[in-house]
């Protein structure tokens, strides 16, 4: 499989990650036990975003110099792409946490720690997931095929609604066996996720809680990373596109958390592009669609849904006047 990673290009990137992990993880501690303003996740998105950005530059740089301008352009916007569509389909994962602590009652103080643990294990997960994927693309190119028919699945659920979503998590079949098999207490503990009781280990409810977080970006992680396999096959810009989009997950669940009954539209957006990216590859062999039309459509698309989403919002604010 063709790809622009290198071992320098591996180490300077996850070099990066490391930097900005460290930043997040000292202003969590700086701040711990605090509500994170919406005005605070705003500046911290548009820092997440801006890194995105900047990187994207410096790998435009880079392989303008090493590979040559026709290159660096496909490989940016392949990049640029992927970003774009790993960030919309975050906003989905955003919802689902937001359930999730709603129906376990976590204070925002506390959906700061659980966040960031999340957010630590997705890059890990992520990590591994996607060179399992550019394993299986490299050594069976059929698995496209499935891939891009499971997006087109995806896309038409996305289309006729989720209602499963709103299913009791009780029910789920982690959350059973984990209580089944696991000594749980039956109240919180602060911000700790095992307590010792009676000389005995027992988890607390924030545990079940981070295992119900990981859980959701696993699942979510079957849509998303076959989607970045239709925009391009290069394993280095699944992965750094992947990861800078989740870097930015949990400022965005607290910029989004008050507006997550906005976006009305949003899921329709979604999947249009579940469609789109889907009968894409379904269409390998018989046409080659160039990434600019991917990006532009991308962007076409989020940005029709969000000025909808907010016509929506304005007229239903005015009817409930």
């Amino acid at each position: 499989m063709e790809t622009i990673g290198t071992l320098w290009l591996y180490a300077a990137f996850f070099g990066l990650v490391t930097v900005m992990l460290i930043i997040d993880f000292l202003g969590f501690k700086q701040n711990k036990g605090q509500e994170v303003k919406v005005k605070t996740a705003a500046y911290w998105s548009i820092a997440w975003v801006s890194v995105a950005t900047l990187f994207g530059g410096a790998l435009w740089l880079y392989l303008q110099q090493t590979a040559g301008a026709a290159v660096a352009n496909t490989k940016v916007m392949e990049y640029f792409a992927g970003y774009l569509l790993e960030k919309s389909l975050a906003v989905d994962n955003v919802f689902v946490w937001l359930m999730i602590f709603a129906a376990f009652a976590i204070p925002p103080a506390l959906q700061r720690k659980l966040l960031l643990y999340g957010v630590l294990g997705a890059i890990v997960l992520r990590t591994v997931f996607i060179f399992i994927g550019a394993w299986f693309v490299q050594e069976f190119s059929w698995v496209l095929y499935i891939f891009g028919a499971f997006l087109v699945y995806t896309g038409f659920k996305f289309l006729k609604g989720q209602d499963d979503e709103e299913k009791n998590l009780e029910d789920m079949a982690i959350l059973k066996w984990l209580r089944k098999h696991m000594r749980i207490t039956p109240q919180m503990h602060g911000d700790k996720f095992f307590v010792r009781q009676n000389g005995m280990l027992w988890a607390t409810p924030l545990f079940l809680v981070l295992i119900l977080v990981e859980a959701s970006d696993v699942i979510f992680a079957v849509d998303s990373i076959p989607a970045i396999f239709a925009v391009t096959s290069d394993p280095f810009i699944v992965l750094t596109a992947n990861l800078m989009a989740i870097l930015g997950l949990r400022a965005m669940f607290f910029l989004l958390s008050g507006a997550a009954s906005k976006m009305h539209y949003l899921p329709y957006g979604l999947g249009i592009i579940l469609l789109f990216i889907g009968f894409k590859m379904l269409m390998l062999d018989v046409f080659h669609m160039p990434i600019w039309i991917s990006l532009s459509f991308i962007v076409l698309v989020l940005s029709i849904t969000a000025w909808l989403s907010i016509r929506h919002s304005r007229k239903h604010h005015e009817t409930t006047l």
